[in-house]
């Protein structure tokens, strides 16, 4: 028998755990979460103009934690277990967490830019897509598929489905296209923890897990390979690459389960959250 899924309704500002309870916010928890959603789209709505052949990752890092502090806030990965940057930016076979440093961008190269701001003690998580120059056809279709993947994902995200939903339609849009759904990394619970129940896995099985219920606050971040889905680990320990070396993409929004669908916190005011901006 499965077990059975733990609620937890959060009425204000008191001290929550990370106890594999699925929490429930009310309206102060979704007040702080536009905020610290408004300001992880501000940020990445600016890196836009930045992203460039010969700007380092690292660069790039360092307006993503000055405009953090400007914003009012502090990058949630800054010392997050021993991590020492703002952001991760992961560049053509880096599916995630990649390390900004003094790697410089180069011509068609293709990157993902996460950051989290935590604003208020409410973590505003979300990453997009950049292309430096011309890009080959076939990296610009996955980036396109990828962040289909992404909006269909949410599509399926309101009370009453259940999380295995949202798993099912991205992996069916994505392997529509013959592309791979990683499973070694998902979507997650947040709100004032960063990282919390549920795991949004970006594959599975429509009509199981968790029902989705309002209040509920998620990411969903699918990561999607040009070939197979199969990732490793680098010896940095933070750093995923795809195992066959093929091009990888990733889209995230954080959002918020309502009474009669879902809100997105990290939605561009500037309508830049797509594919190329």
């Amino acid at each position: 028998m499965a077990a059975m899924t733990e609620y937890q309704t959060i009425t204000g500002s008191e001290a929550v755990l990370r106890d594999g309870t699925i929490k429930l916010h009310g309206p102060a928890g979704f007040e702080g979460m536009r905020k610290a959603g408004r300001l992880a789209a501000d940020i990445l709505d600016a890196l836009y103009d930045l992203v460039k052949p010969g700007v380092t990752t690292g660069e790039l890092d360092d307006v993503v934690r000055q405009m953090t502090l400007d914003g009012g806030g502090v990058p949630a990965t800054l010392g997050y277990r021993g991590y020492t940057h703002s952001c991760c930016i992961s560049l053509n076979n880096v599916v995630c967490h990649g390390i900004p440093g003094d790697k410089v961008i180069r011509e068609g190269d293709i990157l993902n830019i996460d950051v989290t701001p935590l604003v208020d003690g409410w973590h505003g998580d979300s990453s997009r897509m950049y292309i430096a120059g011309e890009i080959p056809l076939r990296a610009r279709r996955l980036i396109e598929v990828t962040y289909e993947c992404l909006m269909i994902g949410i599509d399926h995200a309101k009370p009453g489905a259940r999380l295995g939903d949202i798993g099912a339609a991205i992996q069916a849009h994505a392997e529509g296209h013959r592309y791979g759904v990683v499973r070694e990394f998902c979507g997650h619970g947040l709100g004032r923890i960063f990282h919390d129940a549920p795991e949004v896995v970006h594959a599975g099985r429509a009509g199981t897990g968790p029902e989705l219920k309002p209040g509920m606050f998620f990411t969903i971040e699918p990561m999607i390979n040009l070939g197979k889905p199969g990732v490793k680990m680098l010896s940095d320990g933070w750093t995923a690459v795809t195992r066959d070396r093929s091009l990888s993409a990733q889209f995230e929004h954080s959002i918020g389960i309502t009474e009669t669908g879902c809100e997105i916190f990290t939605k561009s005011a500037k309508g830049l959250d797509g594919p190329f901006g």
